[in-house]
């Protein structure tokens, strides 16, 4: 299996193996009839970068053919861009998991079962329909990358303080009004992505992720920025465009790393400039990001 590229899984015998679900009852024993679906599937797992690795990928399912859940020794599941609205507790058994993906499909909730992928690094959870977060995800402590961007959630369970190897947090296009209190407490967090809620403020111990180097909140209503995150000091990219900004703490000079006023999404730096910010801030950017500090700095 190492280095041949198996073909696809045909739609044809995601299919089968989906109605074969439903015919179990016709079927006096239907455990031959499963080992040969899982053999079937298990055919088109493939090593990847040394992973085992199995792709689902586009195929239309609206349900998991339940053969899937015998592939205990499975690394990396993709069932992106599916019709999938909800996930059954079997989810549990594949407990070798390292990375999940379930992007683009239409899931309201994940199953609790997911607390025992507990090697589980990387999960892709983003343009669904969730409006809340197992606390059972809690219990996945080796999770690296959470991608929870373009649902409908409010917050997040504080079971989540425990990821204190998360380093990187989308949770941008939901509708959270205020950042959620486990989020302090992820130490590790290099990358906060929290664009296009519903934020009006930061709190002060945003200056606990000592690690950040990325932090997006534009398309917000925040209206004042903390001082505390002026103590940020490894930030290399602060996005607070479209927000309420009159002002900005004087201590914003502090930010050594921010090395220039950046207009691209991508550029590192400060993004502002797109606030009603008072006069004379907003004569003061015209010079760029060393004039402002300048003119933050204490005489």
């Amino acid at each position: 299996m190492g280095g041949k590229q198996s073909r696809s899984l045909s739609n044809k015998e995601l299919n089968d193996m989906s109605v074969s679900q439903r015919r179990k009852s016709a079927i006096r024993d239907d455990q031959p009839s499963l080992s040969s679906a899982a053999g079937r599937i298990r055919r088109h797992t493939r090593v990847h970068f040394g992973y085992s690795t199995l792709s689902l990928a586009m195929r239309g399912l609206n349900e998991t053919p339940t053969e899937l859940w015998q592939l205990r020794d499975l690394q990396k599941l993709n069932l992106s861009m599916n019709c999938l609205c909800s996930l059954p507790s079997s989810l549990g058994a594949l407990d070798n998991l390292v990375i999940l993906n379930l992007w683009g499909n239409n899931l309201s909730c994940l199953p609790p079962e997911i607390g025992l992928l507990k090697k589980l690094r990387v999960l892709f959870a983003c343009r669904n329909r969730l409006s809340e977060v197992p606390e059972e995800l809690g219990s996945c402590i080796c999770l690296e990358v959470l991608s929870l961007a373009n649902n409908q959630i409010t917050g997040l369970p504080s079971s989540l303080a425990a990821m204190r190897n998360l380093t990187k947090l989308n949770l941008s296009h939901n509708r959270i009004a205020h950042i959620p209190t486990c989020v302090y407490s992820m130490k590790g967090l290099v990358f906060l992505h929290l664009a296009c809620n519903r934020l009006e403020t930061i709190a002060d111990q945003i200056q606990d992720l000592v690690n950040l180097k990325i932090l997006i909140v534009e398309g917000n209503s925040i209206h004042t920025l903390p001082k505390t995150l002026c103590f940020l000091e490894s930030l290399e990219l602060l996005n607070v465009d479209f927000n309420d900004l009159q002002s900005v703490p004087v201590e914003m000079y502090l930010l050594s790393k921010l090395r220039r006023l950046a207009c691209h999404p991508l550029d590192k730096g400060l993004h502002i400039v797109h606030n009603p910010l008072l006069k004379p801030i907003q004569e003061v950017l015209q010079g760029g990001l060393s004039a402002l500090y300048n003119y933050l700095k204490p005489t």
